[in-house]
This record gives C-alpha cells, structure tokens and sequence, in this order.
C-alpha cells in the first residue's frame, strides 16, 4: 500500500502572518506588505523585507513575511522562518511556520517540537494539531497521531484533512473497517482531495472491496492526472485483481511522468513477475534499486525473481541486503525461511517463520508457512487457535487464501477430511475472486492449434540449425504429478543438475508465434531458441553432462522443443487424474494457473492435457519421450530409477536411491514431501474425498 498523508493546514496552507510586532516598522509599511501577500505579489514582499531588515534585522514581523514570501515562491524559508520564531517566541504561528519549514527540509523530529509549541501557546489550533500528527505519522509514531487527529477534529468537525490523516493512521494500524469511515468522511467533505481518494481505495483494498477499490483509484487519478501513489495503488489493485498486463501499462504511464519513482520500477517489476516475465522484472527491480540503493522491498522481491530463477546465491545475498537495511523486515524474513525450507533446513525455517509471527502476529503468510514445513498434528493446537482466530476476523481477501490453504492441510493431516475441504473450497472460492475466470475454450482451441500446427510431418522436418546438444533433459505432466520427485532422484547423480521450473519456453513459444510467415525465418528462430535454452542451462549448470528442467507446463511445447533440441530427453509423469487435479485444488497457486481453483474447469484442463500429451506419443519419435508412472515409481523407485537413467544416456549411481539427502534447493511446493522416504499415503488419496469431488470423478476413464 502506497499511502498519502495530508500534511498542509487548511488554516495555514499559505502560513498565516498576523500583524502584531510592538517594534515593528511603520503600520503602513506592515499594510503594505500585507496588501503584496493577499495580491500574491510574494517576489515584491521577498525584495521589501530585506530592505526593510537592514533598519529593523530584530524585527521578527519582517522575517516572518520574509520566510513566508520564500515559502510560497518554492525557495529555501528555513532560515528566516527559524529568526522569525526565535524574535516572536509567544507567536503560535511563527512556530507553526518553522514546523511546516522543517518537514519541508525533512527535519521530523525538529519539526514536531515546533507543532508541540504552537499548539502550546495556542490549543485551539487545528492545523497545528493536524501538522503535529503527520510528523508523528511519518516518525512511526502512528498510536501517538491518532490522539492528535481526533484532537483537530474534536476543534473543527468538518476538518477534511485531519479526517483523511485519521484513515490513513487507522489503516496503518490495521483497522480497515474504522479508517474507512474516516476517508469516506474526508472526500465527503472534500470531493476533489485526491489523496483522500487513493487512501479511501486503500482501504477498501483491505476490506477485500476490489472494484471500489479501483474507483477510488482512477477517481484520484483524475483528479489529479500525475499522482504517483495514486497510479501505484491503481497498478496493484489490478494485480489484486489478476489484471496484471493492465498494471504493468499503468506503472508505465506513471513512469512516463515520473521516472525516478522507485516505487513505480519497483511495482511495474512485480507485476511483470506476476506474468512470469522474470528478465524485464529482475532489470525494473534493478532501476529501482539505482534510484534508491536502500529500497529494502526491492532488494527482496529482486531475491524472489532470482530464487525462481534457482540463482539462490544472489538470491540469499539479494534478501540479506534488504536484513542489512531493515533487520526486521518481515518479508525478507520470510523470504530467507523460503530459501532455507527450499535446502531443506525446515526447522530454521520454522523459527524465522515464528520470528516473523512474533514481529507481526497477524502476518498470514507467517501463520501459514509453518504448515508447508512438516506434518501437522493434534500437538498443533495453539497454531490452529492462532489461524482460526484470524480467519474469524474479517480479513482481505489475499491475507485470507494462505490461511485457509493452511488450514485444509492441518485437517487433511490430522485425517478431518470433511473440515479439510471446506476450507479448501473456501481458500479457490476466495481465489477465483482474484484473478481472471479460466477460459475453457481458449484452452481447447490452443490445443486444437498446436495439434494442426505441430503435426508428425512438421515436427519431422530437417532443420539444419537445430541444437544437437544432450544436455537439456525436460520433464512435464501435470502439476503434482511427480515431476518434482523425478528431478530429486535424478538431480542425485553427480552428472545431472536440477535448474528447477524455468519458463523459457513459454516465452519461446510466444516469439516463436509472433514470427514472419516465413518458412525459412521461422526455421532459423528455432534454431537459436534451441541455442539460447542451452546457453541459458550451462550458465545455470555449468559443467553438468545433464540439467533438467522441470517446468510441468512445457508439456505444451512439446513439438517446438524437440523441432529445437532434436536430441533433449522428455520425461513425461503421469498419476492418477483425480489424485492430481485434487492435489492441485489443494495448492496455492499463482494466477498463471487459473485453471485450479475450480473442480470441472480442473476436470476439463485434465482432459486437455490428456488429448495433447496423446498427440504428442503418435507425433514424437518414440526415442524423444518416456512416459513414467507416479505410482510406478513410488512401488518400485530403483527400477524407474534406472530406467530414466538409461533413457537420458547415463550409467546408474547408487546415490540416485537416498535421493533424500541430496542437498540442492528445491524451489516447488513438493519440496517437504520430495525428501520424505517414498509412501504409498498419496495414492488414491482422492477416496478419502469421494463425497466431495463429483466433477472429477468423470476423469476415472482417463486412468491407464
């Protein structure tokens, strides 16, 4: 949330001189200046005040209209406004002047002092009391603000202003429902208060009320066309919404207007993550980071894109930088449990998450990362109270999800199927509020597309550019199918490294789509798409006879990658159609999988997946692709083992069974149950919710 306190006085918003200076210059020389001020003529009072200070430099009437005619030019006013309050210690408003100087020069806390004055020499002053509590606001004083908001409205109800300071103080602190009859208030009273506007949408971000949310936005907006927070709040609302190419346009019109906002660098990155665009996203952290060395957030979301990029060094290194700024920073704290679960150090992992929880005990994320690290039992007790507690509260939406996700496995784990799926049902319902409806018919027709398009004549065509390497081994199915246990057990062998879930080939497709017509342009690009996928798996692997990369959706792009990399080796998983989908219901996801959150679009993507992979087993030559069975693999794992051993050409190694205690980073959400001893609990686990899964159980036909 990108927050605007409104700092100027309606009482003071050109600060106010009152004509009361016993040793002051003739009164007519006093109305004078007075009569320059009201007409705006504030170069002409700049030029008689110095006149005048040479005969009167004690005279602190002259400095205060000095300062104030500085002020209100745009020039430095610190100095003759300091004078002003040092000659006029019982004027209120000389010290209120020095208040608004010294916020002005970043000077908070010598700012607050001066407010603290003023409204000791005069209670009654709204404005001051105002002032006052933004300087508290920006000092992190936020509970001290709030008595001196409600002091300026108490003095003057209809102060819309203070009204608005008083939101933004309450969202602060977490209270969306109070701030947010405070903002309504303030835009009520001042329909044009931009700011107003843009915290009122906040606000209403908080309470889940996206599409108001966007109003209050766009109507910022308008009122005020370059406001940078405004177009900020605006671009993640959008991502909130899953519209995250419509964010990414609107931070870049804010950079039009204002390009050295890191914020906006910084949030236009994370909607281009949010695309899986992590190249442009990686450099727009990076500019964010030029403009702002100690941008704490962006040194952190820099470490997310490079942890899915599986460059965990810089990544770690990335999210220490953002520790070094901010010691407590919440998200980096949860970042580096992330990175530590992924190597497997799960009880570090824990304590950070704990760490973060007792920093902030209504973290969500906290709350819910613990359940990811471990089995849960009846002994967790004092963290289901802790969750349950904050889901009874009325929580946004996004704070929501990770909770009842975590929830449903604390019920799955302790065997309360019943409680597990209802909150299971309520994390996708809430998820499917947040990001685009999943198009059916978009799915079916790319797959229409890439059966006309790829077809056996295409895909054996002689391309002489093609990559001849045999280095890239790529396995795809359907998410939680295995594929995360394949890449264990093969990442095992010292020739083979595992690079994790790399979306090359999404962005390749798209190239590939957006080429000429061109027969031989498009062979060409082919070629070094191939040939940049390698270079891309020896700067990630250098020196491995093999990489694999394990990114399930690639199983789209099957006849684009062989055309490229003729002799790379596919592994295809395959599980049980009702065991997948329900785990996949199971999952937090991101939005690239709209897909998951609803049990017949999951039914329906099941058997779109099922009539590609069919097209690719008649189109690829049979020595491209080797279908593994989950449940085969589970029974008997050296067997299968072995066979993908020999099928991407390497010899056995018998470190490829006690793939457990493997130590690499896995960065999939399977990477607690990939260092588990193999079981049979997650086969046919679907029985146990047989009640609740109707439109998957037409998926039974599709089982072989």
């Amino acid at each position: 949330m990108t927050g605007t306190p409104a700092e100027a006085q309606r009482d003071s918003s050109g600060p106010r001189i009152a004509v009361r200076q016993a040793l002051a210059p003739p009164q007519g020389e006093l109305n004078q200046l007075v009569a320059h001020m009201r007409a705006q003529r504030y170069r002409e009072v700049e030029l008689r005040t110095h006149e005048l200070l040479v005969q009167y430099p004690e005279s602190g009437i002259i400095w205060k209209f000095l300062g104030v005619s500085l002020g209100l030019q745009g020039k430095q006013a610190l100095d003759a406004l300091d004078q002003a309050a040092r000659l006029l210690p019982q004027d209120a408003e000389a010290h209120l002047n020095l208040g608004n100087a010294m916020r002005v020069a970043g000077r908070l806390d010598d700012a607050a002092a001066s407010y603290r004055r003023a409204l000791d020499l005069k209670p009654d002053n709204a404005g001051a009391s105002n002032s006052l509590g933004a300087a508290l606001l920006k000092l992190g004083h936020v509970q001290e603000a709030l008595t001196f908001f409600r002091r300026a409205l108490a003095i003057d109800p209809a102060f819309a202003l203070a009204h608005g300071n008083l939101g933004y103080a309450l969202q602060r602190l977490g209270r969306p429902d109070e701030a947010l009859v405070s903002l309504q208030r303030a835009v009520g009273l001042a329909p044009d208060f931009a700011a107003g506007h843009t915290n009122l949408g906040n606000a209403l971000r908080d309470l889940g009320r996206l599409d108001e949310a966007l109003a209050s936005h766009r109507l910022a907006l308008k009122l005020k066309p370059e406001f940078t927070e405004a177009g900020i709040n605006l671009g993640n609302v959008l991502r909130d919404l899953g519209q995250s190419e419509a964010a990414v346009e609107v931070f870049r019109r804010v950079l039009g207007s204002d390009a050295n906002s890191a914020a906006a660098h910084g949030n236009l990155a994370c909607a281009l993550r949010d695309l899986g665009r992590t190249g442009e996203a990686e450099a727009s952290f990076r500019a964010a980071l030029r403009i702002d060395p100690q941008y704490a957030d962006a040194h952190r979301n820099l470490g997310v894109v490079l942890r899915h990029q599986n460059r965990i060094v810089e990544a770690e290194a990335s999210c220490l930088k953002a520790l070094e700024i901010d010691p407590d920073l919440p998200a980096a704290l949860l970042l580096i449990a992330e990175l530590r679960a992924d190597k497997g150090r799960f009880a570090e992992a824990e304590a950070l998450f704990k760490r973060v929880s007792a920093i902030d005990p209504n973290c969500a994320e906290a709350w819910a990362g613990i359940s990811g690290l471990r089995k849960m039992t009846v002994g967790d007790a004092d963290w289901l109270a802790q969750v349950l507690r904050m889901v009874g509260q009325k929580l946004p939406a996004r704070e929501e999800i990770p909770l009842r996700y975590a929830i449903g496995k604390y019920y799955d784990d302790v065997r309360d199927y019943a409680q597990a799926f209802a909150n299971y049902r309520r994390a996708n319902e809430l998820t499917k509020q947040c990001i685009p409806k999943h198009d059916r018919r978009q799915l079916t027709e790319t797959v229409n597309a890439y059966i006309r398009q790829f077809d056996s004549a295409w895909i054996g065509a002689a391309r002489g550019g093609a990559g001849a390497s045999p280095c890239p081994v790529l396995i795809v199915g359907m998410p939680r199918s295995g594929t995360s246990l394949a890449e264990q057990i093969l990442a095992s062998h010292p020739a083979v490294s595992g690079a994790g879930e790399l979306p090359y080939w999404t962005m390749a497709a798209e190239s590939y789509g957006a080429a000429p017509i061109d027969r031989a342009a498009r062979d060409g690009l082919i070629g070094r798409l191939g040939q940049d996928y390698v270079q891309l798996l020896a700067r990630l692997s250098p020196g491995a006879v093999r990489v694999v990369d394990k990114m399930p959706s690639n199983f789209l792009f099957l006849g684009l990658i062989h055309a490229a990399l003729p002799n790379a080796r596919i592994l295809h998983m395959r599980r049980n159609p009702i065991d997948t989908c329900l785990s996949i219901y199971f999952q937090n996801f991101d939005v690239a999988h709209s897909y998951a959150n609803d049990l017949e679009d999951l039914a329906h993507y099941f058997g779109e997946y099922s009539r590609l992979m069919q097209h690719w087993g008649s189109s690829l030559p049979k020595h491209a692709m080797m279908e593994v069975p989950y449940e085969g693999l589970v029974d008997d794992q050296e067997a299968w083992s072995r066979k993908m051993l020999e099928f991407i050409g390497l010899p056995w190694d018998d470190r490829c069974i006690d793939f457990r205690g493997t130590e690499r980073s896995i960065v999939t959400r399977s990477r607690w149950q990939v260092r588990q001893a193999i079981n049979r609990s997650s086969v046919g686990r679907w029985r146990n919710y047989r009640e609740f899964i109707a439109p998957l159980l037409t998926l039974q036909d599709l089982d072989r």
